[in-house]
């Protein structure tokens, strides 16, 4: 019940931050009145975002199901790969990207210089999904290329199955959109089976 209310709390914040910004611009409101017309303390407000910027975007800090997902990933000895795109997947359930994608974009059309914290928001989760490849490869050679280059593949297959849902209204589900993206990778980089 608690983490439905944070849930709903965070929502909430998002949701106003993203109508002020549209109404009176990102610099037109303070996060004291983003506070009070949600009816929420500035306290309240840091508990779930880090800052206004995030609240618009609905980077809210860890929850509590992710934090799970993430320990449950590192703690997994499955094949890497598929464990970490299956982490992407539940990720993508739980926090459904499309359902306010429209909102989205257009607060970032009207107030293009938001994307910066987008990207810093970006880099800041991606800093992240490598510390928890390290975590789980333990002392193995090259572990922070080897997670870099990972995060970094896997984040492009997502961005393209993302440009399928979005811009070409595909009805296959994201799941499946990543993972023909990542058995098409595989294909692709596996060592050529050339006849002698």
């Amino acid at each position: 019940m608690r983490e439905q209310r944070k849930r709903e709390t965070s929502r909430a914040l998002t949701k106003v931050a993203r109508r002020l910004t549209a109404d009176q611009g990102f610099a037109g409101f303070t996060v004291e009145e983003l506070c009070a017309e949600v009816g929420v303390s500035r306290r309240t407000f840091f508990n779930y975002f880090e800052s206004k910027e995030n609240a618009v975007f609905g980077f809210a800090t860890i929850d509590s199901r992710q934090e799970a997902l993430e320990e449950a990933f590192v703690a997994e000895r499955g094949e890497l790969l598929d464990d970490f795109v299956g982490l992407t997947i539940h990720r993508f359930g739980l926090f459904n990207p499309l359902e306010d994608a429209a909102e989205l974009f257009a607060v970032i059309e009207q107030e293009p210089r938001l994307l910066k914290a987008a990207f810093e928001q970006i880099a800041k989760n991606e800093r992240r999904d490598m510390e928890l490849i390290v975590r789980r490869m333990g002392d193995v050679a090259d572990a922070d290329l080897r997670a870099e280059v990972m995060v970094h593949s896997v984040g492009a297959l997502v961005r393209l199955s993302m440009d399928q849902l979005l811009h070409h209204h595909s009805t296959d589900s994201f799941e499946t959109l990543i993972t023909r993206r990542l058995e098409l990778a595989r294909a692709l980089y596996a060592p050529s089976q050339k006849a002698d």
